[in-house]
């Protein structure tokens, strides 16, 4: 595993006025109501060179169809997580260990009518909603709690 590098990626806490965060249900997992993993925060990958700031509007707008966001805070520094052995090979196109994730916090502009999950032909979401930021680690599945953990932490600030 150690020999796989990470797979660089973005991603978001999208806060609404009301200070609730988004979160979307993987549309490979529908029935995945209640389990750990079925929702998720959006993210996606980074292009070669990329800047991170415009990594993580155009990634909702791909994953959500809207960037009606602005960036208000930044994670400092970057987060990592290893994908556990029975996934290696198999998830991230098999290329990757885990992934190397450079998170901010965005604020909502628009209204709930612009989160579109159909714009993309093969959307990666099937459902989303607003949760409450302490909600998030238990949402994630187990590779990733430490990291949902981080995030209720450090963006507590701009939650309701």
């Amino acid at each position: 595993m150690s020999d796989l590098p990470y797979r660089p990626n973005v991603g978001a806490v999208l806060f609404n006025p009301a200070g609730l965060v988004l979160v979307a249900r993987r549309a490979d997992l529908p029935n995945a109501e209640g389990a750990p993993g079925g929702w998720q925060l959006p993210q996606g990958g980074m292009d070669p060179e990329e800047d991170p700031r415009i990594a993580v509007l155009r990634e909702l707008k791909e994953e959500i169809g809207t960037d009606r966001a602005e960036i208000i805070g930044e994670y400092p520094g970057w987060l990592t997580y290893d994908l556990p052995p029975h996934l290696l090979g198999k998830a991230l196109g098999g290329r990757w260990r885990g992934q190397r994730q450079k998170w901010f916090a965005l604020r909502f502009l628009g209204e709930d009518a612009d989160i579109r999950l159909d714009l993309d032909p093969h959307p990666e979401f099937d459902a989303w909603r607003w949760v409450e930021l302490a909600e998030l680690p238990a949402l994630a599945v187990d590779f990733k709690r430490d990291i949902y953990t981080a995030l209720a932490r450090e963006f507590a600030r701009f939650a309701g």
